[in-house]
């Protein structure tokens, strides 16, 4: 029996696309129409400007062509697959690094075009991920919200700066210098009152009974320069807050159509609104897209991969992912490994034998688990398992042995049981 090592030609007319930012080339595989069983291939320049877009688009027309694709170069792929989506096409956007070309070849714009063209037509990749125009928007609303909080942050600490270049221990005796009281004080000083005891007096709430320890904080060598530079500062924090909130209204408008979802995985532990938006826009709302939550645990890098070669075993890092994604779920293990829920307590647990950070991947991973079951189901809503689950399911010989093994490292001594009726 002759096995054949021609490989199986899965797309029929396929078209694949070299990006960069001022041009593309293109390569148009189809069946040849003198010659039964061959393949016709052309290659084309276009530039990237919306006309040449365009008529790119009117030839893969002509040439009937069923999948376009292209590789993740920089944002330059975007409008590219942007135009092709919109003109009806079937677009697939590839990561490069599953169909680098074979090394030893000559690497151009047109022989990398013709072999993305054969990997494609072959079957030999598959596409990346790209979600739909409003999911899209979404996300480029929320990362652009959390980018303004960022630059807010580094604001305020420039402030925490400046303070201390003037010896204004401020934020060493209050929580935040940024609340009613601690703003009104540092208006004072830039408006030139310098008195520990007038600034002090400006205390509310609980925070007057350390009048006394404020005088002192208060009492540095606050200049008219520290003053100018703290009216300019505040001035962006206040204007950067106003572009936050903004941003914030637009994206409770845009979110409206999946609010179901977003309410859904506000019942988590740790996640808020805005990290559930922030969720719905990195992932989605379409479970089908990951047929299983470990494909969507494996997609964000929040599986961490085994290397065993020769009998040894080699930790395995979860590689880069989505950083906005990673960012989310680093806030949510954060504020959950302070509840007294099963997810708090998962972390603890694991952080006590494992380390923080194989705690944060772990309960991360838990997390997009609960995710993928509550987007695909929309009956479904989230129950805590409680803390003392772990206490309740684990086996009680096991548990026995651990609590004797602590015992021993404890005491130093050898530790045996008995009945408690011999006892």
């Amino acid at each position: 029996m002759e096995v054949s090592d021609e490989p199986v030609q899965l797309v029929e007319r396929v078209a694949a696309l070299d990006l960069g930012k001022a041009g593309l080339t293109a390569c148009v595989r189809v069946p040849h129409e003198d010659r039964p069983g061959r393949r016709r291939q052309e290659v084309r320049e276009h530039s990237t400007l919306s006309r040449s877009l365009l008529e790119l688009a009117d030839w893969l027309r002509c040439e009937r062509i069923e999948l376009v694709a292209m590789e993740a170069t920089s944002s330059y792929w975007k409008p590219v697959f942007y135009l092709l989506e919109a003109e009806g096409f079937t677009c697939w956007l590839l990561n490069a690094k599953h169909v680098k070309n074979v090394p030893g070849r000559p690497k151009t714009d047109k022989i990398d075009a013709v072999w993305l063209a054969k990997v494609v037509e072959w079957g030999l990749c598959s596409p990346s991920l790209v979600h739909p125009k409003p999911i899209r928007q979404l996300r480029d609303l929320t990362r652009y919200r959390r980018s303004l909080i960022r630059e807010r942050t580094r604001g305020k600490q420039r402030v925490e700066k400046l303070l201390e270049d003037a010896q204004i221990k401020l934020s060493s005796v209050i929580s935040t210098i940024f609340g009613v009281s601690g703003r009104q004080m540092l208006e004072a000083l830039i408006a030139g009152q310098h008195n520990p005891k007038t600034l002090a007096a400006m205390a509310h709430g609980t925070m007057r009974s350390k009048a006394a320890v404020l005088e002192e904080a208060l009492t540095g060598h606050f200049e008219d320069h520290h003053g100018y530079l703290l009216r300019s500062m505040l001035a962006h924090i206040d204007s950067l807050s106003t572009q936050i909130d903004d941003v914030g209204a637009r994206i409770e408008a845009v979110i409206a159509p999946f609010a179901p979802a977003a309410a859904r995985l506000d019942e988590i532990t740790g996640v808020g609104l805005t990290a559930a938006q922030e969720l719905i826009a990195e992932i989605g709302v379409d479970a089908t897209r990951f047929p299983t939550p470990a494909h969507l645990v494996s997609w964000a890098k929040f599986a961490p991969i085994d290397k065993n070669s020769a009998g040894k075993k080699r930790g395995g890092s979860t590689g880069k992912g989505n950083p906005w994604l990673a960012g989310t779920l680093g806030e949510i293990v954060a504020s959950t490994s302070r509840t007294d829920t099963f997810l708090g307590e998962r972390y603890r647990r694991l952080a006590r034998r494992r380390g923080k950070k194989r705690a944060i991947v772990a309960v991360g991973n838990s997390v997009l688990t609960i995710i993928w079951h509550l987007l695909a189901d929309p009956e479904a809503h989230y129950h805590d398992l409680g803390p003392d689950y772990y206490q309740t399911k684990i086996n009680a010989r096991r548990r026995e042995r651990e609590l004797v093994r602590q015992l021993e490292r404890l005491t130093g001594k050898k530790v045996s049981l008995e009945p408690a009726a011999a006892a």
